[in-house]
């Protein structure tokens, strides 16, 4: 199980830092990632990470704005955002491939397992 927190209110220009933790096993997931899901969108792959290069990849949205890492003695996924804006407000899914191992390949094609999201909302 995925369980993500760290999501709420924050201005734009503000940071926050989502977490990720897989409860009951180890993340040794080939590949970990964060989704979002703005109001009247579809979803969309943000930042994703493979665990066996930790070759990363962000969306051209969040591109030097977003940072994901991992913490393997820690069992958790980070995504740093920083310098928010408005049309980042979403909800943030961590989420992970069985099999796939590519960073690029989870954050275009989608997951096996989804988290249940924490809600991040950018405004003044």
């Amino acid at each position: 199980q995925l369980v993500e927190s760290g999501g709420g209110l924050v201005q734009p220009g503000g940071s926050l830092r989502l977490s990720c933790v897989a409860s009951g096993f180890t993340l040794n997931f080939p590949a970990i990632g964060w989704f979002r899901q703005a109001p009247g969108k579809e979803r969309e792959g943000v930042s994703c990470l493979s665990s066996l290069n930790d070759i990363t990849y962000d969306s051209d949205s969040v591109k030097g704005r977003f940072t994901i890492s991992r913490d393997a003695a820690a069992n958790t996924v980070y995504l740093q955002m920083n310098d928010l804006r408005v049309d980042d407000t979403a909800v943030y899914y961590c989420a992970a491939h069985l099999t796939r191992s590519s960073s690029y390949a989870l954050c275009q094609n989608g997951p096996t397992d989804w988290g249940s999201g924490t809600l991040v909302t950018v405004s003044s």
